[in-house]
């Protein structure tokens, strides 16, 4: 083989590496085929270079099987659609039969090779097509034959494989941007509020649970905004902590490092703060935990893959994709978990990693339209809950009664008292609130008082079948037994797997 063939193949993959952006794929064992990939061009993704002195046009059929084939494999890899492959073979001379029919363009399946041979011993006209298919002019001097030394082509070689480790490294970089800190920082401070809840009471405790700074629609309503922030260090049990904690472990300091200490500050804390406004839209119940915070971090892995996608399918992307739809299926389906929070996080950390963007890579435009659209959506967003909250406009709260129930067990029936009174005065639908009410007015004996708190709740509410059967008690008690067949009935009507309903209802229809 010639060594000023062996020079024109070096120097056109030290070319393609350097200044043309392409990547090194594979090399053969014997350094004679090389392929490589370039996320930017469009034409041709991947180039195949080979270095073989053609003969017969049999041979170069079959190789250019080969790599159609070779071609369609690497194009599922890289989860490409349609694909064109540059195939260019570096030849002393051409086949000596006819070929022309052979190298036109072959597919399989998505895959499209087209070839090119490099004649060397028609330099000049060669570059001219290379150029042309390139579409831009290449730098390449290529030495006259008898030039050449095995030195000339050793260091073109060296130069070419440095080009392909320099990227490489350039690649790796991307994923150390900086050390954990913030990562640390925040399993510190869960484990350490975790603690102190279990110290207080229990983290399973309604009151503890607002008292640490859970989220609460209701409070956040009346002012206590911080409720957006503070439950992502909130934990409620201690799977639920050990579930969080584990999964920030892992997946935190991966994101840390590819964005930076900053950088990751900021996507953590909104992603925290999206992930419970979309809870507080969809649900009033009491709920806290670093599942939005640590979902904005997939979110923002996913961002990473817009920008770099063929480097985030090589390295990650199919396992995080594949995590994020077991998380989410598994939010879905199981009872209790704040799955709305979830998908909060998870676009919340998206918008914020495009407002932030990757380190040494600012792209102001995007990053301003990012910015723009996601404090838009955030205004937006606050503005409807605030203003006419979808869930707390029907009244059906339910968390109002756990929460005046365990200030009762607390021994503060005054504190209990005044919530739900609080809760009647800020709210315009409140049935749960005049339930409570009615409970402890029972207990002080005032049954004519817990008569009309339990018909407002259920003029509010109409299917609280608790209220029908506290109501109907009270009735049965004043000796009202009409009133009182009528909402035990509604009771059982209701909630037909109710045992005590049903019991009840026997037993006054026998008196």
């Amino acid at each position: 083989m010639g060594l000023r063939e062996d020079y024109i193949f070096w120097s056109l993959v030290n070319e393609l590496s350097s200044r043309h952006e392409y990547r090194m794929l594979t090399v053969a064992e014997n350094h004679n085929e090389i392929w490589l990939e370039n996320d930017e061009n469009k034409a041709y993704p991947v180039i195949r270079v080979m270095r073989h002195d053609l003969d017969w046009a049999n041979w170069l059929k079959r190789d250019i099987d080969r790599t159609v084939m070779n071609a369609e494999n690497i194009r599922s890899q890289l989860l490409r659609r349609p694909m064109n492959v540059l195939n260019i073979y570096i030849s002393a001379y051409l086949p000596v039969d006819d070929f022309d029919h052979i190298i036109r363009p072959v597919s399989e399946k998505k895959s499209t090779v087209h070839t090119m041979i490099f004649d060397a011993s028609r330099t000049p006209e060669s570059f001219g097509s290379l150029e042309q298919i390139f579409n831009k002019p290449l730098s390449l001097h290529i030495p006259d034959e008898g030039h050449v030394e095995e030195s000339h082509v050793a260091y073109m070689k060296q130069g070419a494989l440095a080009a392909s480790v320099k990227k490489t490294k350039e690649e790796q970089a991307i994923f150390r941007n900086g050390k954990p800190f913030f990562t640390n920082v925040f399993i510190f401070l869960q484990i350490a509020i975790f603690i102190l809840m279990e110290l207080k009471g229990s983290s399973q405790n309604t009151l503890t649970l607002i008292q640490f700074g859970a989220k609460y629609s209701p409070l956040i309503l009346q002012g206590e905004w911080w409720r957006f922030f503070t439950p992502m260090v909130v934990h409620i049990g201690v799977m639920h902590l050990l579930m969080n904690t584990l999964s920030l472990y892992f997946i935190g300091p991966e994101v840390e490092r590819m964005y930076g200490r900053v950088r990751f500050l900021f996507i953590y804390i909104f992603a925290g703060f999206s992930g419970t406004l979309a809870s507080f839209l969809a649900t009033p119940n009491i709920s806290a935990g670093a599942s939005g915070a640590i979902f904005g971090l997939f979110g923002a892995l996913l961002y990473f893959g817009t920008t770099h996608p063929k480097l985030f399918f090589r390295t990650m992307g199919t396992n995080i994709i594949i995590l994020i739809i077991i998380n989410l299926g598994y939010g879905f389906s199981v009872e209790g978990v704040d799955n709305s929070g979830h998908i909060g996080g998870l676009i919340g950390g998206f918008l914020a990693s495009g407002v932030v963007h990757l380190p040494k890579k600012r792209k102001p435009f995007r990053q301003a339209v990012f910015a723009a659209a996601t404090a838009i959506l955030t205004f937006c967003l606050l503005k409807w809950g605030y203003t006419d909250h979808p869930i707390l406009a029907s009244g059906k709260d339910p968390t109002i009664a756990q929460l005046t129930q365990e200030y009762i067990k607390e021994g503060d029936e005054d504190k209990a008292f005044q919530v739900a009174r609080e809760y009647i005065e800020n709210f315009e639908q409140a049935p749960y609130a005049y339930f409570s009410l009615g409970n402890m007015e029972i207990k002080k004996g005032n049954l004519q008082q817990a008569k009309e708190y339990y018909e407002k709740a259920i003029a509010q509410y109409p299917e609280m079948h608790e209220a029908h059967y506290n109501l109907a008690l009270v009735y049965n008690d004043l000796g009202d037994k009409a009133k009182a067949m009528q909402h035990i009935r509604e009771a059982v009507n209701l909630e037909p797997d109710q045992e005590q309903y049903r019991e009840m209802l026997r037993r006054m229809e026998e008196e």
